[in-house]
């Protein structure tokens, strides 16, 4: 059938790694803000009427009037980390918290997905399977990760989990919004301990927030960037960087250098920024971690003995071809190692697969459809493409199986 019946139905499950609702938990330090309006919530851009919204949530909570009073459009990370909880909490379709996704198959009519849990393992049919994997720490190559260095996502549990602060000191890689989030945080944290950030830059460069330049992120701006040539897609991507990527709140950068410059005055240093420099471990023991520092013209090395080195040197999309075993014809859907996506987002596929659903991508397709591909600015939207796809494809069955 290519129209949907009064009597069909459309289910879903959703499956996640994770054992419990989480958003960004390692970094929900104290006095960190959103970088974006509460307005581009989970379902505010498509429907502002929803029982979803932030502002219901604020009503459901008894603090919309006193929000109101705030006068801000950027709450703090951690009400808005508590707002994604309480929507979790009320999403009626069935969740597998603790579920890993170990494959996905194609039998010829329809998709397998092997999962596997604390219950063993489980095989899903479905019709179409989104997948939204998210992304990956990075890490600089060679750096192995241990109870003394660690990435920055898992900020709070890790510092927890440090064996002792014997030296008081820190050494913190990157010069993004993290990295100097992760360095106030010490600051603030550790009162005597020694703070340094080592960064390849000259300085923190501020980020672009200006109406103009966030333009990008507006949902129609997708529809620009998807049709526009590859090489105009790939300007507009290091022209407008700094809206998203290795860059800082200016309130941030300042109250850094504030700091730095307090202390010059004071005569005692604990906040020392390295510029335009590598950070190296040289040895490490259960005692602490022996980073070198050196200028990056060879100018200058200086030894640093640290009880915990912090990488905040961001993340890495996950590749859909993880989960993709050899049934699945993938033809024609990557070139070059980039997944080719039509505009609702779904994988482009050999028509026979997607004659009955598909695979769609919810990340992992910035060359395509630009910087807002996967964050929560376009959130709403692209959730409203991606289900508008999925229940308008021709349909084989009275009831589709979604994952």
């Amino acid at each position: 059938n290519t129209t949907r019946e009064p009597g069909d139905r459309t289910t879903a499950r959703f499956l996640e790694k994770q054992p419990y609702f989480g958003w960004h938990d390692g970094m929900l330090l104290p006095g960190t803000d959103m970088q974006i309006s509460f307005l581009k919530d989970l379902v505010t851009q498509r429907d502002p009427v929803s029982s979803y919204s932030f502002l219901n949530y604020l009503h459901d909570r008894g603090r919309l009037s006193a929000f109101i009073n705030l006068s801000t459009f950027t709450p703090s990370r951690h009400e808005f980390h508590d707002y994604l909880s309480w929507a979790a909490g009320r999403v009626t379709v069935p969740v597998s918290y603790g579920t890993s996704v170990e494959r996905i198959s194609w039998n010829g009519d329809h998709y397998e997905v092997t999962t596997s849990s604390s219950r063993g393992q489980e095989i899903l049919r479905a019709r179409s399977v989104v997948l939204g994997t998210g992304i990956r720490p990075h890490l600089p190559e060679g750096v192995e990760t241990s109870a003394r260095v660690f990435h920055n996502h898992q900020l709070i549990s890790h510092l927890a989990q440090v064996p002792s602060l014997d030296h008081r000191t820190f050494v913190v890689v990157g010069a993004g919004q993290s990295a100097a989030e992760v360095v106030k945080h010490l600051y603030d944290t550790y009162p005597e301990a020694q703070i340094h950030n080592s960064f390849r830059g000259f300085g923190y460069t501020p980020s672009d927030s200006t109406p103009f330049a966030n333009q990008i992120f507006d949902p129609e701006a997708v529809d620009g960037h998807y049709t526009a040539p590859a090489e105009l897609k790939r300007e507009l991507l290091v022209k407008h960087r700094l809206t998203n990527y290795s860059a800082v709140d200016e309130d941030l950068i300042n109250e850094l250098y504030q700091h730095c410059y307090d202390e010059q005055v004071a005569g005692i240093r604990r906040l020392h920024v390295h510029k335009v420099t590598r950070a190296e471990i040289t040895g490490q023991t259960d005692d602490h971690v022996t980073v070198q520092i050196s200028d990056l013209a060879d100018r200058d090395t200086r030894n640093v003995t640290a009880d915990a080195v912090i990488y905040a040197t961001g993340f890495r999309p996950s590749s859909p071809c993880d989960l993709l075993d050899s049934t699945v014809d993938v033809t024609g859907a990557f070139v070059d190692g980039l997944s080719v996506v039509d505009r609702d987002y779904r994988l482009h596929l050999p028509r026979e697969t997607n004659q009955v659903g598909g695979i769609y991508l919810n990340g992992n397709v910035e060359h395509s459809h630009g910087l807002t591909s996967s964050l929560l600015s376009n959130v709403a939207i692209r959730a409203q493409d991606i289900l508008t796809s999925i229940t308008d494809n021709p349909v084989t069955t009275k009831e589709n199986n979604h994952v």
